[in-house]
């Protein structure tokens, strides 16, 4: 195979983004617009990537210099370098600035920073028209991807001879009325082999309505110089949608993530509505999107699904729910409005387990079977055993509690004194009375119970009844105060 360098244009300012983040960082589905098309370089199984930065190059460069351990997944070689483009003098310019890095003897395919939603396909295809691998007669071409839009404006036009030939791209600025006529477009990606693109570049010039170097003026410099000139056209206009505003983030970000749902239904999911469906990176820890689901798995409205969560054979979710970098297993109910965060450490919710509502699951939170999990109360770094219920309004950190537990509503574990975390041991078929304090560290035994309204500082036996708390005062003929009359 002909080795393949992608040089990707990441160097705009983004003036319409109204933001001081560069464009090439917003974020699609929690990656950045950037990440998106490394990836494309990734699944093309490319030697190398250079990133043209300009506008915010350190952040740029910053943000995207670890991407290049995704890409070595799939050629250990890959590399990655950046060249800067300053100034701005075009796209023509952008490449020349690349071209000492380059070699001779690849494919160089041209990506913009911007443009996220590539298929590898339809790039697969594109290179394969560049390399002549369609068709044997020529040795090498130059390929455009393109697109017919019914509104083509600011776009460059695809213009072709009488036999259909390419001849040239003429600039949306540089068009005259009838070139804007056309609706057949250029993408702003292509396909060329290195030891044709180089002396190309060293012959463009700067002569056009805006001053500047075209990378498209290298079409009537291929046709001039007898190099074919082919066009790959799509139907699909998402794939070559770039960002420009907040308005065009939006409309891509649903695009998506309506992508994504298609491909889960397909798969069997029952989806409520795939308009409210989203499934995003986790930028935090770094872990890709990624829902894998068993048989029977209903997915209410308005979800959101970050980093890699795993739902098992006929698991429910309710509407509303965030759910990130956590496995639940089979038959598990997850009520509306629930909140369950793994992090790093992961979450894991037990065969058959009721969450929620309004119930919420930190980093560490290990539920067994049948779990019930009520409204409003929050569990971390804690492992609960088959069948223990935490029903309303409490509060379970860094705790161990056994089976068939039942803890009592407005009950929590005092985990922390200021200075160390504590863990707090609670053995099988304890019962918590509601309202209590449990001060770590501190074991309650197998069997035992803490009366209502605890503060427990100390192990309570198993079998025993726990009870710490002021004794109940009666006052006889007590006044409650009143307000004394205005003068």
């Amino acid at each position: 195979m002909t080795p393949l360098d992608i040089l990707i244009m990441a160097a705009g300012k983004g003036t319409r983004m109204k933001s001081r983040l560069p464009k090439v960082l917003q974020r699609l589905a929690g990656r950045p617009l950037l990440q998106h098309v490394l990836d494309q370089a990734a699944h093309l199984q490319a030697r190398s990537a250079i990133v043209i930065t300009g506008h915010g190059a350190m952040e740029v460069e910053a943000a995207t210099a670890g991407a290049a351990s995704v890409s070595a997944t799939f050629n250990p070689e890959f590399e990655l370098a950046f060249v800067r483009q300053e100034p701005q003098l075009g796209t023509g310019h952008a490449v020349q600035q690349a071209l000492p890095q380059l070699r001779t003897d690849g494919t160089v395919v041209v990506l913009s920073g911007d443009v996220p939603l590539t298929q590898p396909d339809t790039l697969r295809a594109l290179i394969a028209a560049s390399e002549g691998v369609i068709d044997d007669v020529y040795d090498g071409a130059l390929a455009l991807l393109t697109v017919t839009l019914p509104d083509p404006t600011g776009y460059g036009r695809i213009v072709r001879n009488a036999a259909g030939a390419v001849q040239a791209i003429v600039e949306h600025k540089d068009a005259s009325e009838a070139q804007r006529a056309i609706t057949e477009v250029y993408s702003g990606i292509l396909a060329v082999p290195a030891r044709l693109l180089a002396p190309w570049l060293g012959r463009l010039t700067n002569h056009n309505a805006q001053g500047e170097y075209y990378l498209t003026d290298i079409v009537a410099l291929a046709v001039a110089d007898g190099v074919p000139v082919l066009a790959h056209r799509i139907s699909d206009a998402l794939q070559v949608a770039g960002v420009n505003s907040p308005v065009q983030l939006a409309e891509l970000e649903r695009a998506y993530q309506l992508r994504q749902a298609h491909a889960l239904m397909e798969q069997g999911v029952r989806l409520a509505d795939p308009a409210r469906f989203d499934l995003r990176d986790d930028p935090r820890t770094g872990v890709r999107g990624a829902l894998v689901c068993g048989q029977d798995v209903e997915i209410d409205v308005g979800c959101i699904f970050t980093g890699r969560v795993e739902l098992g054979e006929g698991v429910q979710i309710g509407a509303h729910c965030c759910i990130a970098n956590a496995v639940i297993a089979a038959g598990a109910v997850i009520h509306p409005y629930t909140h369950i965060d793994g992090e790093q450490a992961g979450v894991a919710v037990g065969e058959g387990a009721l969450i929620g509502p309004f119930a919420r699951l930190r980093p560490g939170a290990q539920l067994g079977r049948a779990v019930h999990i009520g409204n409003f109360v929050e569990v971390k770094n804690s492992t609960l055993a088959d069948g223990a219920k935490a029903n309303h309004l409490a509060y379970l950190g860094d705790a161990t509690v056994g089976e068939r537990v039942n803890y009592g509503a407005g009950s929590i574990t005092a985990n922390y004194d200021g200075a160390n975390k504590h863990r707090t041991v609670i053995e099988a078929d304890v019962h918590i009375g509601s309202n209590c304090v449990l001060v770590a560290p501190i074991t309650i035994g197998a069997g035992a119970t803490v009366g209502g309204g605890s503060t427990v500082t100390k192990a309570v036996p198993a079998g025993a009844l726990g009870v710490a708390r002021g004794k109940q005062v009666h006052l006889t003929n007590w006044t409650r105060p009143a307000k004394l009359p205005k003068p």
